[in-house]
């Protein structure tokens, strides 16, 4: 399917998560254009797997963190295994949505299904619903296309309404988001060897390891102030062969013209550090104006 477009910029091939009407495919459309080919995935996993293959893909759109729910730390690990970069990031406000059949009401339905993550962020609503059984499953829209395809008028699914419009379903209730300022980050990448760093790019995701002595990281934190740099995230992850150690994935802002001095200062005072991009980050006003486009597919 990919390889038809290899050559032709205009029709990207983005790999997703999930099948059509997902969250990840709402975040490519608004990246990438209404052009976009979407090459699904069942899996995070598969998504980094198909990412990395020329043949397959040009690049990939993965849900990083929740406003909510925190940092998907299974997609940290898979970004530093994979050698893909970050080329750039959407945020993007999440509308949850209870969908079922046409002609079925709240109190028809027995069960809901969607991922867990989904069924979490709308916990209030259910507990106003308690007769509704929670079935969790590994994509919401895929929830949505089960429910069409098997035509069950006892279930309901938690997806956005581009589900619904998709897979002809009516939405029940919209918006049933326990926290309306719920939105979730993505990341674009691609194979490093086709990036360039764009003119302005403000914004670098880096991940490094520490002496595991006193004021180490505090040492990291002071000289990154030093610069100027405004830090936007910083996130501990396990390492595996060394229980109760970390390495360190770290974002943050700078003047672009000082890029080259804060990277250069930080490998001095870190181990094993690797940059992950260097991009433009979406500043306040671009996350207003994703919120506005997206608000019609949603």
């Amino acid at each position: 399917m990919g390889a038809s477009n290899e050559n032709d910029p205009s029709r990207p091939r983005i790999v997703i998560q999930g099948v059509r009407g997902a969250f990840h495919e709402v975040a490519a459309r608004l990246y990438f254009g209404e052009q976009t080919e979407l090459i699904p995935a069942l899996s995070f996993s598969e998504l980094f797997e198909k990412a990395s293959d020329p043949a397959v893909a040009d690049a990939a759109i993965v849900a990083i963190e929740n406003s909510i729910a925190g940092s998907i730390l299974g997609n940290y690990r898979l970004l530093l295994e994979s050698g893909l970069a970050v080329e750039g990031e959407v945020y993007l406000p999440i509308r949850q949505n209870l969908l079922a059949l046409p002609g079925v009401t709240i109190d028809d339905l027995c069960e809901v299904h969607s991922h867990p993550m989904a069924l979490a962020q709308c916990s209030a609503f259910f507990k106003k619903n308690p007769h509704i059984r929670l079935v969790e499953s590994s994509d919401t829209a895929e929830s949505a296309a089960a429910i069409a395809r098997e035509q069950n008028r006892r279930a309901g699914a938690v997806a956005s309404s581009l589900a619904a419009e998709l897979y002809g379903l009516l939405v029940l209730a919209p918006s049933i988001e326990t926290f309306p300022q719920n939105a979730t980050r993505f990341l674009v990448v691609r194979r490093k060897s086709e990036i360039r760093p764009p003119d302005g790019a403000d914004k670098v995701s880096i991940t490094f390891t520490l002496q595991h002595t006193s004021g180490s990281l505090a040492n990291v934190l002071q000289m990154l102030a030093a610069h100027g740099a405004n830090l936007t995230k910083i996130q501990s992850v396990p390492l595996p062969e060394r229980p109760w150690e970390y390495h360190f994935i770290v974002d943050f802002k700078a003047d672009p013209g000082r890029m080259e001095a804060i990277i250069s200062d930080l490998r001095v005072h870190t181990l094993a550090l690797q940059v992950l991009g260097v991009y433009r980050g979406a500043e306040a006003a671009q996350r207003n104006s994703i919120t506005d486009a997206s608000a019609h597919i949603l």
